[in-house]
């Protein structure tokens, strides 16, 4: 059935190019039949050139079926890629009619355009250079349609669609976003779906000097063999950041499996370290706050009267002052 399409989509172009070959091959027994006079050797070029583009739509609908193949066994091949090699095929076919109205070579035809191709890439130079940074892309495929990638201090979502101008992304919000490719071109670019789709990411967790060190790597180190969002292999692990006077931080590090599941990843570790800790009785740090230098200090009381007092914060009990 697919091939009966695709026989369907060629048939047209096919049907074209074979006229117009005809036409052009027999066109001095045609012009001896009707009696045609010399002068009308413009028809003739006219020939030429829509045998020409006759031909390049036919290896274009050839090539879209190509495409189309290779997307059904593998990811969607972006239409750029499409585009630019119809477009290339326009462009041979164009640059071959000039050629055979002029009567001349390569080099004559591209100086007689350039002029004019100088003063329409002015024009839009903001849609030029769109265009040229989605060419670069294309070419380049620094991500493929389906992709996750984070374009620095721009956006962050999952690659749709790759055009000439543009790159469409949808966010894990449902957020539609249309990007101007020379932007992109412009960020540097993270594509967490390359060369493989899950990636380590972390989670920083601080307790107090009371709990060794020992005893939270085996705490945390369970914590994250019991998450079902992670991946298991490569096993997770944890990992003494700092040492500091606030307490120690550690780095729980597991792998995720891939980007649009980070979120639910993080939100069970973390859940799971609240319930740890809950269950072993471990308190977060605690913080003191500190007055600055030079400040009056009195137990019992200081020049204004007041004496020093504690309330419990989010960090733990931090000194105040009351009347």
């Amino acid at each position: 059935m697919r091939e009966r399409g695709e026989w369907r989509t060629l048939l047209w172009p096919a049907v074209a190019a074979a006229i117009s070959l005809a036409l052009t091959g027999f066109y001095p027994a045609i012009k001896l039949i009707l009696g045609l006079d010399d002068g009308l050797d413009g028809l003739r070029l006219a020939l030429g050139g829509l045998s020409n583009f006759t031909i390049a739509w036919l290896f274009s609908r050839m090539v879209e079926i190509g495409f189309g193949r290779m997307a059904k066994r593998s990811r969607p091949m972006p239409r750029l890629h499409m585009q630019l090699i119809r477009a290339g095929l326009f462009v041979v076919a164009f640059i071959a009619t000039v050629m055979l109205f002029l009567g001349q070579g390569w080099t004559g035809a591209l100086a007689s355009s350039g002029l004019l191709i100088a003063l329409m890439g002015f024009a839009i130079r903001n849609v030029v250079a769109d265009t040229l940074s989605g060419i670069a892309l294309g070419l380049e495929a620094p991500f493929r349609i389906g992709d996750w990638v984070e374009i620095e201090n721009v956006a962050r979502g999952r690659v749709i669609d790759i055009g000439w101008r543009t790159t469409r992304l949808m966010t894990r919000d449902s957020t539609y976003m249309i990007l101007p490719n020379s932007q992109i071109a412009r960020q540097r670019l993270t594509n967490y779906s390359a060369p493989r789709r899950e990636y380590r990411a972390q989670v920083e967790i601080t307790l107090d000097h009371g709990v060794p060190v020992a005893v939270a790597r085996s705490m945390l180190r369970e914590v994250m063999q019991g998450a079902r969002t992670i991946l298991q292999e490569p096993k997770p692990d944890v990992r003494v950041l700092t040492y500091g006077a606030d307490g120690i931080r550690y780095a729980l590090r597991y792998w995720v499996p891939r980007f649009d599941r980070d979120l639910d990843c993080r939100d069970e570790i973390l859940q799971r370290v609240d319930q740890a800790m809950r269950e072993r009785r471990i308190s977060p740090p605690r913080q003191r706050i500190e007055l600055a230098p030079g400040w009056p200090r009195n137990p019992a009381g200081d020049c204004t009267g007041r004496t020093e007092d504690t309330v419990d914060t989010v960090n733990g009990r931090v000194p105040v002052a009351s009347a």
